[in-house]
């Protein structure tokens, strides 16, 4: 997987950018996986709207897990892993248009837009405004990451590639490291990877579900293949490229996960159960992402993005871009919109399931998913094109 990323950075250093017109097909194919990400992502975010009374272990218990359940939580574990992969791509093509000063006020400014959002607005909309709890999401996370490489953008391409490497493949090897809250070093430690909650004197609490660390890694990955989509590269040479690397995750993940001692919690037999053996060996940790949990995520997000390019024909592709063109809008809207519909239902029906409003069965979450994506498009195509249109408001960019 590293030398195949770094080769290829190398190879296609210095190459000048051509108009715009002749990058449109790569971006289309960038934004569908990206919308792509978005709509799988809603399944989850259905789920933890009306199927909140059912919770889910990190990893998922292969032991009593409705298998329904844990089939959904593995196709949307593709979710965090390639947008952030995709953030850094993004960034490095941004780089390749602007300066670096530009660029680095850019990762800067939309960094600290994307924790203001976590911090004052998402957090408030799922837990409500008096809750003395903040959660450090993934929307936080993301912006920390942005901080981060616009505090590391000035290395060399390869030096890049090279730390992500090393965080990715390296950072299970600091799981054993734990600090209590009353060490010196337990704060700093919990935002960068270890999973916990930090008790502050004001009396909030900040709870770390994205420990950053990990994450850092995979931004620094995207970033360091961002030299393939420059448009000097022909598009079947980076097709290669993107099948090559997602065999090679694929391949890894199948290879250590089997020999089953690093990477992740180890995988277990369950006696007479071959359908509970087999989830216990796909069951890998997500907080923090672990690297046996990043390795197929990872690798399905090279090969989806692969045949968003392959078949860029697809009509179903500059749909999914709609999505993808205006991720954070979409992201705002739609976390919006569900809390409107939970609430409702709660002040309708009232609490069903001890405390909470739930459906009583899984299929109830597909159905209210499939029904709800025409919906949240519709005001997702509005605001993607109103944001190509009126490029001269600054502010629409952040969204």
């Amino acid at each position: 997987m590293g030398a195949t990323i770094a080769a290829a950075s190398i190879s296609t250093r210095g190459r000048s950018a051509k108009p715009a017109a002749a990058t449109r097909p790569r971006l289309q194919s960038i934004d569908a996986l990206r919308g792509l990400v978005m709509v799988v992502m809603l399944l989850d975010h259905v789920r933890e709207t009306w199927f909140v009374h059912v919770p889910v272990a990190d990893p998922i218990d292969a032991r009593i897990a409705p298998v329904a359940l844990f089939l959904a939580r593995l196709l949307v574990s593709i979710c965090a892993p390639v947008f952030v992969a995709l953030t850094g791509l993004g960034v490095y093509l941004y780089r390749a248009n602007h300066s670096l000063a530009e660029t680095t006020h850019y990762l800067l400014t939309r960094g600290l837009v994307l924790m203001a959002f976590e911090i004052l607005y998402l957090s408030e909309l799922y837990w409500g405004i008096a809750a003395p709890t903040l959660w450090l999401q993934v929307i936080w996370c993301i912006g920390v990451c942005m901080i981060v490489l616009a505090a590391l953008i000035r290395l060399p391409h390869r030096a890049l590639v090279a730390i992500g490497l090393v965080i990715v493949c390296g950072h299970n090897l600091l799981d054993t490291i734990r600090f209590a809250p009353d060490d010196a070093l337990f704060i700093p430690w919990a935002l960068l990877h270890q999973r916990d909650a930090i008790v502050l004197p004001i009396g909030l609490t900040l709870k770390t579900t994205y420990p950053v660390l990990a994450w850092i890694g995979v931004m620094l990955l995207g970033y360091g293949i961002g030299p393939w989509f420059l448009p000097g590269v022909d598009s079947r040479e980076r097709q290669r490229r993107l099948l090559r690397l997602g065999v090679t995750m694929m391949v890894a993940f199948l290879v250590l996960r089997a020999i089953n001692v690093y990477g992740d919690k180890p995988w277990f037999v369950v006696a007479g159960d071959p359908l509970r053996t087999a989830m216990s060996f796909f069951a890998m940790t997500k907080y923090p992402p672990s690297l046996l949990f990043l390795l197929p995520t990872l690798g399905a997000g090279a090969l989806l993005l692969m045949l968003c390019e392959r078949f860029g024909e697809a009509r179903i592709l500059p749909a999914l871009a709609v999505f993808g063109a205006a991720p954070m809008f979409f992201y705002l809207f739609h976390l919006t919109m569900l809390r409107v519909l939970y609430h409702g239902a709660l002040a309708i029906y009232g609490p069903n399931q001890g405390t909470v409003f739930g459906v009583g069965s899984y299929g109830w979450v597909l159905l209210w998913y499939v029904a709800l994506i025409v919906p949240l498009y519709i005001p997702t195509v509005w605001f993607s094109r109103l944001k190509k249109r009126r490029r001269d408001i600054t502010w629409l960019k952040y969204l």
